[in-house]
């Protein structure tokens, strides 16, 4: 099975680049850009068709992909050219890529709560267990709101946020009869062993009735978690809590996606994994993808800000191959940090 997972993750990667480079086709085609190749992943095409004026490609190598719109990267006389299109309308398919992802995921995560799960998760205690040293500060019917300071999206937030926790006492909002409270300094660690030796809490949190607002509400907050998570991540890289090994490119992640597929209990819920860590991945890349970095989308989208406001203050046009030479700059640079953290995965998953 799992050869099934690795080509169901390829196929999902590759869905995934195509919806990004499909928001920045269609957001040109609409704005009058012209599109010169509308390709699906890199290297020497193994299929191509000219349709009009755009190239329509197949490549070879399973990574990335691009929507190549005339003078993208240095000065075009073409009035149909991207440099020559109001400020307004580049900024719309700079951001299109990112948006499609971002839909994307939220679609994922909405068809798997509403055919996938009979119920919603819940963030109300449903339970303590007796002699807990927080028994007498938490009560069951408590909903956590936040915990040290993050909000709780999700049932899966609360374990996740007390344990970025170490020193085992935390500040927690919680909305008890409709009005929110403050709780400082709760001790919650884990320290209860469960019937399979697992350290728990020792609280229960209990489930909502599923129906069509609690799905959508619940869909929304997954997605505004996953935004969260990618947040996090981030700075816990820069601040050591996390290293260049937690981090994964291409090849970790579809090790990691067939192994979620292979010990799930049936293969129906090995796909319901897959999938809901292929949400996340999508909205991960919509977030990315908008970091304000040279080569990326949202590097992209601040040099234009920048780029417009110069030109606002001069009334003089800055030459956009400066602006080129920065991003493939950026480009070679990423490349090669996305190639070594293959090399990284390969290893990695050679050495176990």
């Amino acid at each position: 099975m799992i050869v099934f997972y690795i080509i169901l993750a390829v196929l999902l990667f590759g869905i995934l680049i195509l919806v990004h480079e499909f928001g920045h086709f269609f957001t040109a085609k609409l704005s009058g850009v012209q599109v010169n190749e509308f390709s699906l992943f890199m290297g020497p095409a193994i299929w191509k068709k000219q349709k009009g004026e755009t190239l329509y490609a197949l490549r070879c190598v399973p990574i990335g992909g691009y929507c190549a719109m005339e003078g993208e990267d240095g000065d075009s006389d073409n009035p149909r050219a991207f440099t020559n299109a109001k400020v307004w309308k580049r900024l719309i398919i700079l951001a299109a890529g990112s948006t499609m992802n971002f839909l994307t995921g939220l679609l994922i995560v909405a068809l798997l709560f509403t055919f996938a799960w009979d119920v919603i998760p819940g963030k109300t205690v449903a339970g303590i267990h007796p002699g807990r040293p927080f028994e007498s500060v938490l009560q069951v019917g408590d909903e956590f709101a936040s915990i040290d300071g993050e909000r709780v999206y999700t049932q899966a937030d609360i374990t996740m946020l007390l344990d970025r926790d170490t020193d085992g006492k935390h500040d927690i909002t919680v909305l008890r009869n409709g009005e929110k409270l403050e709780l400082t300094d709760v001790p919650m660690q884990r320290d209860q062993l469960d019937e399979n030796g697992d350290l728990k809490y020792g609280f229960l949190i209990g489930s909502q009735e599923k129906t069509i607002g609690s799905v959508l509400a619940y869909t929304w907050n997954q997605s505004m978690d996953f935004v969260r998570l990618v947040r996090l991540g981030l700075s816990d890289l820069f601040t050591g809590r996390a290293g260049i090994r937690d981090m994964s490119g291409p090849v970790g992640i579809i090790t990691t996606v067939a192994e979620q597929g292979t010990h799930s209990a049936t293969v129906g819920i090995g796909v319901e994994n897959v999938f809901y860590l292929f949400a996340f991945i999508a909205i991960n890349l919509a977030v990315m993808n908008l970091l304000p970095i040279p080569a990326l989308d949202g590097g992209r989208i601040v040099c234009l800000l920048v780029t417009a406001a110069i030109e606002k203050i001069t009334r003089r046009k800055v030459n956009p191959k400066y602006e080129g030479y920065l991003h493939a700059g950026f480009m070679v640079l990423l490349l090669a940090f996305m190639a070594f953290i293959t090399f990284k995965d390969v290893f990695q998953m050679i050495g176990g």
